[in-house]
């Protein structure tokens, strides 16, 4: 197959979709729900980083904080993948094992990553946004990585 199956470039595509997938999500949600324009979601994750600096930051902050965000998903993908070589049933179920996987990213991320950051709080407590922050984890972020982790598991042809 083409250099596109290569294991890395899948699993750096995964990173690359449940990133895109979430952040579109949080940006979505928030200007529908109120008004934020998405710099200043960009700008939310990189306060973990940088403190209530970042809402002063411009744009500059915003950049910073999309990468981040887009780090930090590959870094999820990367990871699914090194526990995947390990445990082939995670490459080969990527529906369920993918949805509990994001599960736990939500876990992680909202009682451990956030809390332990400069942000210092757990985000944002509506009720909505974290019912469906959990299901977009489940199956847009832990989906879409475990389905890449399966392709680029597979041997090439």
């Amino acid at each position: 197959m083409g250099s596109l199956a290569h294991p890395r470039r899948l699993v750096l595509a995964g990173g690359l979709v449940a990133g895109a997938l979430d952040i579109t999500y949080a940006c979505v949600f928030w200007a529908i729900k109120a008004g934020v324009p998405a710099q200043r979601i960009f700008q939310s994750v990189a306060a973990g980083l940088l403190g209530t600096a970042s809402f002063t930051g411009g744009w500059p902050t915003a950049v910073l904080g999309l990468a981040l965000h887009f780090f930090i998903a590959t870094t999820m993908s990367v990871t699914y993948y090194v526990a995947a070589r390990r445990i082939p049933i995670l490459g080969g179920r990527p529906v369920p094992f993918g949805a509990a996987y994001g599960l736990l990213l939500y876990v992680i991320m909202n009682y451990v990553v956030v809390p332990l950051s400069a942000a210092g709080h757990g985000g944002a407590k509506d009720p909505l946004w974290v019912a469906l922050s959990i299901v977009v984890h489940m199956f847009l972020i832990g989906v879409p990585i475990a389905l890449f982790t399966g392709r680029a598991l597979q041997p090439a042809a």
